[in-house]
């Protein structure tokens, strides 16, 4: 599987591709990585990751194949329909699709394409909720931070 790296603010992100669909992004490469050259998409999304982390881009415009689930599936659309800089809690992403809070939380966690699917972009109702990717809070406060969607943190 084709995979690129790029250095962040947020660290190193390793974005992997398959049958031209980005499917990971995370924060080490796999352990049986070849030194392959990245693809074209890769090259685009590293492209696009760089002009979003200069403050660039606001929107990704990348194929996506994130595993998972219905229910998963389904928040991680939801996720993608938030605007740069705005955010939502847990419940209210649960009131969209027809869930619950807890099983929302569930699937930001096992978001397996952080940043372009904006799972940092979800709260709880009475702050800033978790984070899963590398750097936990820190890296959800940083990319919030980057984007001004929590006005108090700035």
């Amino acid at each position: 599987m084709p995979e690129a790296l790029i250095q962040t603010m947020v660290g190193p992100l390793c974005l992997q591709e398959t049958d031209g669909q980005i499917t990971r992004l995370s924060w080490s490469r796999q352990q049986d990585a070849g030194p392959e050259a990245p693809t074209a998409l890769l090259k685009e999304a590293i492209a696009q990751l760089k002009a979003y982390f200069e403050g660039r881009l606001t929107s990704f415009d990348l194929p996506l194949a994130p595993k998972g689930g219905e229910l998963n599936q389904a928040v991680f659309l939801a996720m993608l329909d938030i605007p740069f800089g705005e955010t939502r809690t847990y419940g209210e992403i649960a009131r969209q699709i027809g869930s619950a809070a807890q099983p929302v939380g569930q699937a930001c966690g096992a978001n397996p394409i952080p940043v372009i699917i904006p799972c940092h972009r979800i709260l709880s109702a009475q702050g800033l909720g978790g984070y899963s990717g590398s750097g936990g809070l820190d890296t959800k406060i940083a990319l919030l931070k980057l984007e001004g969607g929590y006005p108090f943190l700035l």
